[in-house]
């Protein structure tokens, strides 16, 4: 672990002191998730007439962040994000926040090698133990990449944030500039509906290839947590996690003692997230219990980790697939709604685990605007970004069967991803089909 000391030891400020090491031009960091500071990010933005070409890096807010609120038009700030969530989605379609393209678990590297120095970076934490530790809840993902590359380091104390046990999920005092107490607000809560009859029916196909001992990634969403609600409700047993995101599914399967881990090989016996979001009885599972392992996410996400726990089931949504397998998750054409994420680490790593699966699963339509559409396309809407490449891909799952398109010619997978579509458009996608040549005449 490489430790930043601090040129002079950490000093207590306030909210407003602390704001007022910000100036125009400069390069500061919120982190990630739920470790983005509140108290700190209100009084720059009081400092907004006195500032310009500010620009904040950022991941998945949570809240919405006062230095946009009060700055519309981005006369003073700008943000960049590493994965949109609803919020930032908004206020990308508003044109004052952008995206850079990652795999999550390479940003660390990313800020150690190709982006330009953080001047200054602000995360929210648990108050200092008594060893000098400021834990970062969950929330570990690349906070000390980011402090390593900070000229000034601030903590923005809060009794909320859970103790959370892990490899490096802590800042010392001694790479700390400032300390500055926030909040004890409770933390945002990600709402997690119930699943609906279609991410049941995908999630039962799913649960046919889940076996005793496997080791499973969840992605975000429905469909993946409905996995999580089936399998409490079957005789799996033995199962591990090693994960990128912690879902409030994966806490109700730890409560149901689904997950020992005993068949892991590595972190036998732990549960492995970089971060965690959903409700607060996640927050409160986690809270000081060695059962739950919040790693940097490089550990969690690059695949020549992922591969060393056999049989990994990595299971994520995606939101449409052309007839070649070309899967596109984060994106409505041109429109940014997510991110690259994890997917793409996560389905190299379970195609490289031995016994090892990958999931992508979708419903096979979707309303816009009261017209019903198909997932599954001919090709993929003009401007959407493809997150996995055809050669990555290898089950799709949706609400009318699974198929496998490891081994598969671009006709056969034509022919085996519309079998998978509503019915209402299999005939004319086998249409286009073979008049684009995707399935020649008389090939089966």
């Amino acid at each position: 672990m490489m430790m930043r000391k601090a040129a002079a030891p950490a000093r207590r400020i306030s909210a407003a002191e602390a704001a007022g090491l910000v100036q125009s031009g400069m390069w500061v960091d919120y982190g990630a998730v739920l470790a983005q500071p509140d108290v700190f990010d209100a009084a720059l933005a009081e400092r907004r007439a006195e500032l310009h070409g500010v620009k904040v890096r950022t991941c998945l807010s949570t809240r919405p962040r006062a230095v946009l609120e009060h700055d519309p038009d981005n006369q003073h700030f700008f943000m960049l994000s590493l994965h949109f969530s609803g919020y930032d989605r908004r206020k990308h379609d508003a044109g004052i926040v952008s995206y850079l393209p990652v795999n999550l678990g390479e940003i660390p590297d990313y800020y150690r090698r190709f982006l330009p120095p953080v001047d200054v970076a602000v995360f929210k934490t648990r108050p200092m133990d008594k060893d000098g530790n400021f834990n970062l809840g969950p929330a570990n993902l690349w906070h000390r990449a980011v402090a390593e590359r900070a000229r000034l380091v601030i903590v923005e104390e809060s009794e909320a944030v859970p103790l959370c046990k892990g490899v490096e999920n802590h800042l010392h005092v001694s790479e700390v500039d400032f300390i500055l107490r926030g909040d004890d607000h409770p933390l945002t809560e990600l709402p997690n509906p119930p699943p609906t009859e279609v991410d049941r029916a995908v999630a039962r196909l799913i649960m046919e290839r889940i076996d005793d001992g496997d080791c499973l990634q969840i992605g975000i969403g429905g469909m993946p947590n409905a996995v999580c609600s089936l399998l409490a409700e079957s005789s799996v047993k033995d199962l591990g996690i090693h994960t990128e995101m912690l879902t409030d599914g994966i806490i109700d399967l730890y409560k149901a003692g689904f997950l020992t881990g005993a068949r892991k090989q590595i972190d036998r016996g732990k549960i492995v997230y970089s971060f965690g979001l959903g409700s607060k009885p996640l927050y409160d599972a986690v809270n000081d219990n060695p059962d739950f392992h919040c790693c940097p996410v490089d550990y969690t996400n690059l695949p020549q980790n992922i591969m060393q726990n056999h049989n990994m089931v990595s299971i994520n949504n995606t939101t449409q697939i052309d007839l070649t397998g070309q899967a596109a998750s984060e994106s409505d054409g041109l429109r940014h709604i997510s991110g690259t994420g994890g997917q793409l680490q996560f389905l190299r790593g379970a195609y490289a685990s031995p016994g090892g699966r990958s999931f992508l699963c979708l419903s096979s339509t979707y309303d816009k605007k009261g017209d019903r559409r198909s997932r599954i396309n001919l090709h993929l809407t003009h401007g959407n970004t493809v997150t996995t490449p055809r050669t990555d891909v290898m089950y799709i799952v949706t609400e009318y069967g699974s198929v496998c398109l490891k081994g598969l010619s671009v006709p056969e997978r034509a022919k085996a991803l519309i079998g998978i579509a509503h019915p209402d458009f299999r005939e004319d996608l086998e249409r286009e089909a073979y008049h684009h040549r995707l399935i020649p005449r008389g090939f089966f």
